[in-house]
């Protein structure tokens, strides 16, 4: 008779990471720091995306990268790796590069959930500014943003150099697409699109009504391209998602960036301290 399968708990560089098993699905687990949901996976079904914010991304990352062959990608922020995993299972042999601030956490995600082999996904452990901005220019398809340290995004992944180094970054018909998180009356997100407006053709927003409306904290999807993006497909997929989304573009989100500046190296500040137990287990 098999066993279930028990929590790891180890500390790690920024606090204390859990894997704890699904009891639904045998090999899937859910990664949490200091309490915190992080990353949710299963090995067995890499196209199960637990969490909605994940879901954004993947509805844009399809729409942007038509067809079935391999693409080049940058994930900066490991989790565990549940984007990469996605992205090798729909388009086998793409060449992805993910970067961790974390050594200890990259290390447990590896030993338990074990990527598939011989897929070539990188693990590096290294700062997410400094390695996006060593990448040559027009290097890669697509740059996803999921950068936390804590339940924060780092300062220096919140600049407008930051932006400048990810349009340098993506190629031509590429997509950069970064995970935030805000509340009303969303400075902190609209800062953000003022930098993305600031290097990119064309900017994109995807999140649920309420949070567009300042009702309460909650995560936005934001993304950025030199070519414009069919906008069809996307909003299908995120309207008909359980917890249904919006997504923003064009006149609308200058309309939402307002008088909003991109923040300066020196104005470099991280992201806002969200609302005391909010994403945490219950």
């Amino acid at each position: 008779m098999e066993t279930e399968p028990l929590p790891v708990v180890v500390t790690v560089d920024s606090g204390v990471a859990r894997l704890l098993p699904d009891l639904d699905r045998r090999r899937a687990r859910l990664l949490t720091l200091d309490g915190a949901p992080q990353s949710w996976v299963d090995p067995d079904d890499p196209e199960r995306l637990e969490f909605e914010y994940v879901r954004h991304i993947a509805a844009l990352l399809t729409t942007a990268m038509p067809g079935e062959g391999p693409v080049d990608a940058l994930h900066l922020g490991g989790g565990a790796l549940t984007l990469p995993r996605w992205l090798q299972h729909l388009r086998p042999g793409s060449r992805q590069l993910v970067v961790e601030h974390d050594a200890a956490l990259a290390a447990l995600v590896v030993e338990h959930l074990p990527l598939p082999a011989g897929a070539p996904i990188r693990i590096r452990v290294a700062d997410a500014r400094d390695a996006l901005e060593e990448v040559p220019e027009d290097g890669v398809d697509v740059v996803v943003a999921d950068v936390w340290a804590g339940n924060r995004i780092p300062a220096r992944c919140t600049t407008i150099g930051f932006a400048r180094a990810a349009a340098r970054a993506v190629r031509p018909a590429g997509l950069h697409v970064a995970n935030l998180a805000d509340a009303a009356p969303l400075d902190f997100a609209r800062s953000q699109l003022a930098a993305l407006r600031e290097v990119f053709a064309h900017v994109y927003v995807i999140t649920e009504p309420s949070v567009l409306r300042g009702r309460r904290y909650g995560n936005l999807v934001v993304a950025a391209s030199h070519r414009p993006l069919d906008p069809r497909e996307p909003t299908r997929r995120v309207a008909a998602d359980p917890f249904p989304a919006r997504l923003v573009l064009g006149d609308e989100v200058d309309r939402l960036i307002g008088d909003a500046r991109p923040p300066s190296e020196e104005e470099a500040a991280p992201s806002p301290a969200p609302p005391p137990g909010t994403f945490r287990l219950r």
